[in-house]
């Protein structure tokens, strides 16, 4: 049996390690025949995240200050686990991202590659056109719920038509109205542990009463969040609820400048509102993950291919290229935190960060979930708005996806 200690050096975030063999330590690197690759170090909310490739056998601990942090195996079961983590204090990025990489027993099953939080958008001159612009801080991209309210009914007032919508044909970008649900009144979408679906939180009944009263903000079961982005991008929609900073660099994909519509008005990125200002957002993390189709050549050319991009010098460029943040500070000697160092956009972006919320796409059945959450919403669009109707569409599906 081997015992691999890992040293974090806080700041720098670098890894060293010594090995035990018969209870006999040694100060050394870490040892070949129990490592596959050397451990990565990630920066995550308040701690950070040491994944450990391991080749055989290994109970796995970390000491920094004379305290000892284990693996999932508490420092007691020894497994050949692939890969292993282990947590200890000091952060930088969103612990419930990544963990969305990491089955429960600690086993990894996906490689972070990018990341970001998901917002929504809307088009400045229409809203200083209508006066509704005070109803934003544009400094820090947030609103209450009641600012949302007062803006939608002041475009509503200059322009007569859909101000937004709820989109509802299926599941594309269904991030952003279950974010603006969720948020509108400080309801959830599942309980903590992801273990079952909460959307039938009185909160959320009452989100939705709202929504489906407020004039300018339609239930569309006729597109998706593909097709809302084109109607806002094409001057449509004064607002777009399935947006990030992927959109925000090049909207609708269409290569006719950042921040701007196709007519060339100005594109704000946004918080969803909520009653505080502080919104909670859906976090997306991108990554690359191995499926074991039991030929051997093909686990190890994948497994090559995922340290090209995600852990190599070249990881800077497959980072630029997603239009997303790196989920790690630096990959192979090589610092990410400056990838977007001259791109102000990217910069200004951050300040929507610190505001990522649960990642909860991780909990039991989420496929069936998502399904059930776009049918509600057709219904409640369908529905005569009453309080009865709108609890029992959200009641319906949302027993449908606990199952």
């Amino acid at each position: 049996m081997k015992k691999v200690i890992c040293l974090v050096i806080c700041l720098i975030c670098l890894c060293h390690a010594q090995q035990q063999v018969a209870q006999q330590p040694g100060p050394k690197n870490f040892p070949e025949e129990v490592l596959q690759t050397p451990p990565v170090v990630f920066a995550i909310g308040h701690d950070y995240q040491i994944m450990v490739p391991v080749v055989t056998e290994t109970l796995l601990s970390c000491e920094i200050n004379g305290k000892t942090y284990y693996d999932a195996n508490n420092g007691v079961i020894c497994t050949a686990t692939p890969v292993r983590r282990i947590t200890v204090p000091q952060a930088e990025l969103n612990a419930a991202a990544l963990g969305a990489c990491f089955a429960p027993d600690g086993a990894a099953y996906e490689y972070p590659l990018c990341m970001t939080a998901h917002c929504m958008a809307i088009n400045l001159n229409a809203f200083k056109e209508a006066g509704a612009d005070q109803y934003i801080n544009a400094d820090t991209h947030t609103w209450t719920t009641e600012q949302f309210t007062e803006a939608v009914k002041a475009l509503y007032a200059t322009y007569g038509d859909t101000v937004g919508a709820l989109y509802c044909s299926g599941q594309g970008g269904d991030q952003g109205t279950r974010a603006l649900v969720n948020n509108f009144c400080g309801g959830t979408f599942t309980n903590a542990e992801h273990t079952a679906y909460t959307w039938d939180d009185p909160k959320n009944i009452d989100a939705l009463k709202a929504l489906y009263d407020l004039e300018g903000i339609e239930f569309d079961p006729a597109i998706n969040g593909g097709e809302e982005i084109a109607n806002f991008y094409n001057g449509i929609f004064k607002m777009a609820f399935c947006w990030n900073i992927a959109q925000q660099l090049n909207p609708n994909s269409a290569g006719t400048g950042a921040g701007k519509t196709l007519m060339g008005d100005d594109i704000v990125f946004m918080a969803f509102p909520s009653e505080d200002g502080v919104a909670k957002l859906q976090g997306g993390i991108w990554g690359l993950g191995i499926f074991d189709n039991g030929d051997a050549a093909r686990i190890e050319a994948a497994k090559s291919f995922i340290k090209f991009m995600c852990d190599s010098a070249h990881t800077a460029d497959a980072v630029r290229a997603s239009n997303f943040f790196a989920a790690r500070s630096a990959a192979e000697g090589t610092d990410l935190t400056g990838v977007w160092a001259d791109n102000e956009i990217m910069n200004e972006y951050t300040k929507l960060m610190p505001m990522l919320g649960d990642y909860y796409q991780v909990t039991t059945g989420w496929a069936a979930a998502r399904t059930a959450w776009w049918n509600m919403l057709q219904q409640v669009g369908s529905s005569d708005g009453s309080v009865e109707a709108i609890t029992a569409a959200v009641n319906e599906f949302c027993a449908q996806a606990n199952g």
